[in-house]
């Protein structure tokens, strides 16, 4: 039986739109990549078959996407660059907004997030 067509039409919309920000994310300070592209590449599972193949199959992001669905795992490397980020997030926050309540939000929200990635285990 064929899946409604809205639903899937939704699933397409929100895949494509988590690519377009996963990409904006290479440039943009504090935007995330991996998240968005992992959402993509998940929400493509449902809406687009074609979107989840060239993801899959991508040669930047296929391996990201494999490890994570098939076993949770995230690169050293990408953990590294994870948390470079996030630090030069936390710091141009700060120099931006000038308030040290946003900054200690902001600390704590990405330590959190740190943590989480830091305890994910890694590809063998």
């Amino acid at each position: 039986m064929n899946k409604p067509a809205m639903p899937r039409l939704l699933w397409w919309l929100f895949a494509y739109a988590c690519l377009v920000l996963g990409l904006i994310g290479i440039v943009v300070p504090g935007l995330p990549t991996t998240v968005f592209i992992l959402l993509a590449a998940w929400a493509a599972t449902r809406g687009s078959p074609r979107l989840q193949a060239w993801l899959e199959h991508h040669p930047r992001f296929g391996p990201a996407i494999r490890n994570w669905r098939e076993h949770g795992t995230v690169p050293r490397s990408a953990k590294r660059l994870a948390t470079l980020m996030m630090v030069l997030s936390w710091a141009l926050t700060t120099v931006v907004t000038r308030d040290w309540l946003i900054a200690v939000v902001v600390l704590m929200l990405l330590t959190g997030v740190g943590l989480w990635l830091w305890h994910r285990p890694e590809p063998s």
